[in-house]
């Protein structure tokens, strides 16, 4: 696989000023359940759908980012937000009573790195005061929507990945308060040839190889550079694939790697396969646990690369390719 070249934007004036994290029921019970801002045990915060009730999720993750920036929705001046379903209707929905200026997205997984980026432009450039970069994604609505009805019963594949019930928004303004976004590297769409829907890992992988190779290229900078290049979500599939990529080159990045997907649930306690998955699964591993450590000085430098797997339940059902893109956003504590 050929790196090809492309920007890698500087920001000097773009600063992660509050963040917010909800999860459900399953994500609750793993290694990073009390640190999340709110958890909705019964994953439907009594909505009548799974649609609406991941609306809820999106609406409450951005109220709890402007709360701990003490920001009311008339002083918000752009929102990015996006999600897994058709249209993005976790996002409109869960949103719309807010009448904040919005963006909708796309990226599947790697949506919260895009909206990050493209806030964090905003607000750099002087356009805007302050910006939000808002997801999600739910087990049950994803499920329904691109693999089988809950009550089906079908049984999963040990490539499969469980997609979370969470969501995470983070506000962006120009301040001299970490974590600072510092810079950025736009992912290029990569196939790496699978058809599988349910080995997303594995059409990711080629995807976050590229982009890691590239923002590392041009920042002149190795994975020891770093304290953590963390990806969501590859999974074990797609995190093993990913080392392989770079031993080609001579590189080893296990040490310096953590997966959103491997670290959100317990998987000798949750059966989740191949772990986690979802927008809403770096997003909220992001907003609930890493940004504070950047915050507090325990990480100083790391390197968020989302990744995403661009596949919708048509071109999976006429047998497409699925393509991968993956988003690196360099988080510092100066």
């Amino acid at each position: 696989m050929s790196v090809c070249e492309g920007k890698t934007f500087r920001y000097s004036n773009a600063s992660i000023i509050s963040y917010g994290s909800v999860a459900g029921s399953v994500e609750s019970e793993g290694p990073f359940g009390d640190e999340f801002d709110e958890i909705i045990k019964d994953n439907k915060g009594s909505a009548q759908t799974w649609e609406q009730a991941e609306a809820l999720f999106q609406q409450k993750a951005l109220k709890h980012a402007m709360d701990k920036a003490n920001l009311v929705p008339e002083k918000m001046d752009l929102v990015f937000a996006g999600d897994l379903l058709n249209q993005c209707i976790g996002s409109s929905c869960g949103l719309k009573d807010y009448y904040i200026p919005f963006f909708g997205i796309f990226g599947a997984c790697s949506t919260f790195a895009e909206g990050l980026i493209l806030a964090g432009a905003m607000v750099n450039a002087g356009y805007v005061d302050n910006a939000a970069a808002v997801t999600s994604s739910h087990y049950s609505s994803a499920e329904r929507q691109f693999r089988f009805p809950l009550n089906y019963g079908g049984v999963r594949t040990p490539t499969a990945q469980w997609t979370a019930t969470a969501a995470g928004a983070a506000i962006i303004s120009a301040s001299q308060k970490p974590p600072f976004i510092k810079a950025a590297t736009v992912g290029k769409i990569e196939d790496m040839g699978i058809t599988d829907a349910n080995n997303m890992g594995a059409a990711m992988s080629g995807a976050a190889y590229d982009t890691i190779s590239r923002h590392l290229k041009h920042m002149s900078s190795h994975p020891e550079d770093y304290d953590a290049i963390i990806t969501g979500d590859l999974g074990e599939v797609g995190s093993n694939m990913l080392y392989e990529l770079f031993k080609r080159d001579g590189i080893s990045i296990e040490q310096h790697h953590k997966d959103c997907g491997l670290m959100i649930y317990d998987r000798e306690k949750q059966d989740v396969h191949a772990g986690g998955s979802g927008c809403g699964c770096s997003a909220s591993m992001m907003c609930g646990h890493f940004l504070k450590h950047v915050e507090n000085g325990d990480l100083k430098r790391i390197l968020y690369v989302a990744t995403g797997a661009l596949m919708s339940p048509t071109i999976v059902q006429q047998g497409e390719s699925i393509p991968g893109v993956a988003h690196a956003v360099e988080i510092t504590y100066k």
